[in-house]
């Protein structure tokens, strides 16, 4: 009984090194896009900012303003290096495990090919060629040896002998697939019965 209910073990997946460098650059990936993110909400909040205390007067302060947001633009530019980097990196190595699964399928059919030629080797398929055309040729000389002994009267009868099994089978009345009548068994008359179990009293009184 455990074993009709117990639940069937699902196969065992293999994480490579390669998985794991693959996912740890997509998570640096989505960190630096989120940094980037904050980087442009400072700057536009500081480039209004900047607008504000010029508006008034405070021209020290928005100067003050104005490179803390050229430093955050310099920061988003190497962001963005960073993240083509990452990114060429990460494409490579996807296309790196494509190239060994490639690599592999190549291992395994070469493999396979090797086994099928060293099965069907030139001289095993020469010998199994002679042996076929040998048999042919034997088959066709004993049909000569056969059809030599046969005069041309033996032929013309066989002949003969044919065409009168295909006109017999040509007029072999066709099987019947009508279904047949149901056999109806006919009641005895109501009065007849009555006079049978009137002279059964009769005989019993008697």
């Amino acid at each position: 009984m455990g074993g009709l209910f117990s639940k069937s073990k699902k196969p065992v997946t293999r994480v490579t090194e390669q998985d794991k460098a693959i996912l740890q650059l997509k998570q640096q990936r989505d960190k630096l896009k989120q940094y980037q993110k904050k980087i442009e909400l400072n700057l536009e909040r500081d480039r209004q900012l900047a607008k504000k205390l010029l508006a008034e007067d405070k021209r020290d302060r928005a100067k003050l303003l104005l490179k803390k947001k050229k430093y955050q633009e310099n920061l988003l530019q190497n962001a963005d290096v960073q993240l083509e980097k990452l990114e060429q990196l990460t494409h490579d190595l996807e296309f790196t495990q494509i190239e060994v699964q490639v690599l592999d399928g190549l291992k395994t059919g070469n493999a396979a090919l090797k086994k099928v030629h060293d099965i069907l080797n030139i001289d095993e398929i020469e010998k199994i060629l002679d042996e076929t055309k040998e048999g042919i040729e034997k088959q066709k000389e004993i049909d000569e040896l056969i059809s030599g002994q046969l005069s041309e009267e033996d032929n013309e009868a066989i002949e003969a002998e044919l065409e009168a099994i295909i006109d017999v089978e040509g007029k072999m009345p066709d099987v019947p697939t009508d279904k047949l009548p149901d056999i109806v068994e006919e009641k005895e008359p109501e009065k007849s019965q009555k006079a049978k179990s009137s002279s059964k009293k009769i005989a019993v009184e008697a």
